[in-house]
């Protein structure tokens, strides 16, 4: 695809007030259901959303746009639609790379995206290395991502780091196991949406989601766009977020 570069967005802080969203982005079979489309088309359709939606939280502000790609618990599925998933992604990435690099996007991936298929790996580690040096808006790619499993990996840092003497047991604290995590040097997560009408974050950043502002909507994440995304951070903004606080 044309690569279409953006001016650099003012420096000021947003008006909505948030620094990174973060989205389940469901309903892509539901979306090619109702129109008697085979589930691959849901797919595509929900590649075009990603692309919509990245050039929209760069143009609002947003520092970190994370999209909860593909989960661990995704391989359940048939292998057929797990192989489309794949070919999605390395095209994705092929297509989309210059764009991004143009624009000061940095790719960033969470998860254990090393289990993928070698040439895929190669082909991700070789996007984040390209776009490492930029200074534009974060967008991070959840792949073979699940939260629990993130943390459990988490957990086993930590241990490693204690029996290697670098830190006691008793000494470990919220910051440590924030830096364990696939997220460390993220901004904090301030809004996560879910698209499709489902009401639960299905494995996704449970110990970054702690205080962060849930946002459901109906709207199937194909036909999730720049307006809708507005309405979110809206939304957002119109919340009181006392942190525990009065």
């Amino acid at each position: 695809m044309a690569t279409q570069v953006r001016p650099d967005l003012p420096q000021a802080a947003p008006a909505h007030g948030a620094r990174h969203v973060a989205i389940i982005m469901d309903g892509n079979g539901r979306w090619a259901k109702k129109r008697l489309l085979p589930r691959i088309a849901g797919h595509r359709a929900g590649v075009e959303a990603v692309r919509r939606v990245s050039r929209a939280a760069r143009d609002m502000g947003l520092e970190c746009l994370t999209l909860y790609a593909f989960s661990s618990e995704n391989w359940k599925r048939p292998a057929s639609e797990v192989a489309d998933l794949m070919g999605l992604l390395r095209h994705f990435i092929q297509a989309d790379l210059d764009e991004f690099h143009a624009n000061g996007v940095r790719l960033r991936i969470i998860g254990n995206y090393k289990a993928l298929e070698p040439s895929l790996v190669a082909l991700i580690e070789d996007a984040v290395k390209r776009t490492a040096g930029n200074s534009g808006p974060i967008i991070a790619i959840a792949l073979n991502y699940g939260a629990q499993d993130e943390m459990v990996r988490a957990a086993q840092t930590l241990v490693q780091r204690v029996v290697a003497g670098e830190i006691a047991a008793d000494a470990i604290g919220v910051g440590d196991i924030d830096a364990a995590l696939d997220t460390a040097d993220l901004p904090p997560l301030d809004l996560l949406i879910r698209t499709s009408g489902e009401q639960r974050l299905s494995n996704f950043m449970l110990w970054q989601a702690a205080y962060a502002e849930l946002y459901f909507t109906d709207m199937l994440w194909p036909d999730f766009d720049a307006h809708a995304l507005a309405q979110a951070l809206d939304a957002f903004r119109l919340r009181d977020r006392r942190f525990g606080g009065l």
